[in-house]
């Protein structure tokens, strides 16, 4: 329910640089407010600002992946606000409130490290404490298909390989990353087929079933497909940010050029790497 504050109480919150959580929730619950709110936080709902939630949450990494420190708080901050938001919504509806989002979670994480909060040892490795989270998320799920629970909203790469990390466990698995890269080969020649003789919709398909088998092959690896690819997106805009660099000088932008120019100083970008690191 939302806090009894009166109009003065409130107003003091809003402003108090020191209210910490209260101050937020404040805010929020005064922004959705149907009679003094913002029109636009009033009529938005799960729905509407779920992407909201998954840009702020790619704004986080993208922070981190940048080594961005200074701006990743107010990225934080961004992303702590759409947890609110959606609690304030569920309050105005009666379904839950911020404080049940917050004990969910610290039951969770008590639940989940006994070797801190309870008697177990902490004396095991890594893989091991990996092992037990598995088993008791197992268990909270209680009987359960092996892929329920692999969440439809992930990011395709992070959920192809987390659908192939369960369906490992039960052992449909390859037993080496040889069998994995014939795969990739037999699905790339397939899709170089399809492109000659199918439609769209099949050429489509053969694509997706390609990038599965290289989500494969990155867990195989043990790599993270998206940051290897986020890595790659990373290298060619700084690549291409040099081309564009050596053709103002030249007084040329990329339209100005040609496939051989450009393709050039691409390959002198990358030799200037090299020689940097």
């Amino acid at each position: 329910m939302p806090l009894p504050h009166s109009d003065d109480a409130s107003d003091q919150l809003v402003r108090d640089p020191a209210g910490g959580i209260d101050r937020l929730l404040e805010i929020m619950r005064r922004l959705r407010d149907p009679a003094t709110g913002c029109p636009w936080d009033i009529e938005q709902t799960f729905a509407s600002i779920t992407p909201y939630t998954i840009e702020e949450a790619h704004e986080v990494a993208d922070a981190i992946e940048r080594a961005a420190w200074d701006e990743l708080p107010g990225e934080l901050g961004d992303l702590l606000l759409q947890v609110v938001f959606h609690a304030q919504m569920a309050t105005d509806a009666g379904m839950f409130g911020f404080q049940d989002v917050v004990r969910a979670i610290s039951d969770k994480m008590l639940a989940r490290h006994p070797h801190v909060f309870g008697s177990e040892s902490r004396d095991k490795s890594a893989e091991q404490q990996t092992a037990d989270w598995e088993r008791i998320k197992a268990a909270e799920r209680g009987p359960a298909r092996v892929l329920d629970g692999v969440a439809l909203g992930l990011p395709a790469l992070t959920r192809a390989v987390k659908l192939q990390k369960r369906a490992a466990r039960v052992g449909f698995d390859w037993p080496s990353t040889d069998e994995v890269v014939a795969k990739i080969a037999e699905e790339t020649a397939e899709l170089v087929e399809a492109r000659e003789t199918l439609t769209h919709a099949e050429v489509t398909e053969e694509f997706g079933d390609l990038l599965f088998v290289m989500a494969n092959l990155a867990r195989h690896l043990k790599v993270d497909p998206e940051a290897a690819l986020r890595a790659a997106n990373a290298k060619f805009s700084r690549r291409f940010g040099r081309i564009e660099d050596w053709l103002a000088e030249a007084g040329k932008a990329p339209a100005d050029s040609d496939l051989a120019e450009m393709d050039a100083l691409w390959n002198r970008a990358k030799r200037e790497e090299k020689v940097s690191k």
